[in-house]
């Protein structure tokens, strides 16, 4: 496997665009589209949220019912989310409108939105935001980083990466884009994920390694506990690399999810980091858990707490506000018998040995929890099971951000 330049346009047949339609914004883009040259098998994952917006049930819908999706067109700033069955008919109105400039299906446009909730969108710029994007999408790389930076919101910058691999001798590419910064939360967050690949892959062995692969990545993320109306994360096959058909449980079903999940993995710990107010990535390690689900309960428990994030703000060893966070997880363990590390590029140190504070050197530990990206590692010593849980500090921007949002 190795990373390669670009994002949703680097696998063969894939185009994209992004372009100002001023759905909210003024003097920016903040529509994209991803459109792909030939039909494609498509898998899906949706916000848990009940008061799901409309584009998520529109895109559900299609996953399951269409025999093929061909584009996807997606918007920021406003999030059609609780606009009832107004907000569910523009859902139909731009699938339309991309149905007439793209010559495809009304049924093969799949959508996203993200933004602010309870507003409807103004479809006559929508409409005139479709036909702009029918007409600038290429296959670029500069396309692919377009269309990212266009469905940012409250994001500072733009999440994309590819991978390849060889698959029977022929090369498969899968390379993805991402949205979120605030209103991110363990299954699925707002946040919105696009992936491309040119494998050919049954629809059933897609949706198995995106659905199996979201609960280590995506689902393990957190910035401040709120589960947006809106997740989506999606994935285009259009089988233009000519490999075998891919098919659940063989080796290159396994090598293709290894390589999803490099995707995967790295745009959720973008998105992670790139907090709304943030200044650094926290990722928690548990290991030595009993079982794989106690390892997920703790590493969250801890990534989610308010008290460890502004500890994390402030470059402080509080490290008891983690035995904390872990003891309310709801998950048995023997707080006398937790190690606790603190690692970034600045080095590693101990700060507790059996659930007590070592002689360590503050210094150092602030130094270390000074850098962009920090981890804590929890050894609860009850057997094995690892999980590995990422989010951010918790600073004032967030409060700036977040208390005007609407204007």
């Amino acid at each position: 496997m190795k990373e390669i330049q670009g994002g949703v346009t680097a696998a063969k047949g894939f185009e994209a665009a992004g372009v100002a339609a001023e759905i909210k914004y003024k003097g920016r883009t903040d529509m994209a589209i991803v459109y792909s040259q030939t039909p494609c098998v498509a898998a899906g994952t949706f916000t848990t949220n009940v008061a799901k917006a409309a584009p998520v049930t529109w895109d559900q819908e299609l996953v399951k019912e269409s025999d093929f999706v061909q584009a996807i067109i997606v918007n920021s700033g406003i999030a059609n989310a609780c606009t009832g069955q107004e907000g569910y008919g523009y859902c139909k109105e731009t699938a339309e409108a991309a149905s007439l400039a793209l010559s495809i299906p009304v049924k093969s446009v799949l959508l996203g939105s993200t933004g602010v909730i309870g507003k409807q969108l103004p479809m006559d710029r929508v409409k005139k935001g479709v036909e702009k994007l029918a007409e600038a999408k290429s296959d670029s790389i500069e396309a692919g980083t377009a269309a990212a930076k266009a469905i940012m919101t409250t994001d500072t910058c733009e999440k994309e990466l590819a991978v390849q691999i060889e698959i029977g001798g022929k090369t498969v590419t899968i390379g993805g884009m991402a949205k979120g910064s605030g209103m991110i939360h363990p299954n699925m967050c707002t946040m919105l994920s696009f992936i491309t690949t040119d494998a050919v892959i049954t629809k059933s062995a897609l949706q198995k390694a995106l659905s199996e692969d979201v609960n280590d990545t995506y689902n393990m993320i957190s910035v401040d506990g709120d589960t947006s109306t809106n997740d989506t994360v999606l994935v285009l096959a259009n089988g233009m690399a000519e490999n075998a058909e891919i098919q659940e449980g063989t080796e290159e079903y396994i090598l293709f999810k290894k390589a999803l999940h490099e995707v995967n993995v790295y745009l959720a710990k973008k998105i992670a980091g790139d907090g709304e107010g943030a200044t650094a990535l926290f990722e928690v390690r548990v290991v030595g858990a009993k079982t794989k689900e106690d390892a997920v309960k703790l590493s969250k428990s801890v990534a989610c707490s308010n008290l460890t994030k502004t500890a994390i703000a402030g470059h402080d060893a509080n490290w008891g506000r983690i035995i904390c966070a872990m003891g309310y997880s709801g998950v048995q363990f023997d707080p006398e018998k937790v190690d606790l590390f603190f690692e970034s590029s600045a080095g590693k140190i101990q700060i507790a040995e059996n659930g007590v504070a070592l002689d360590f050197s503050e210094e150092k530990a602030t130094e270390i929890l000074s850098q962009s990206a920090v981890t804590a590692t929890a050894d609860v010593k009850m057997g094995s099971e690892t999980a590995t849980a990422w989010g951010c500090d918790l600073t004032h921007g967030y409060i700036e951000i977040n208390a005007d949002y609407r204007s």
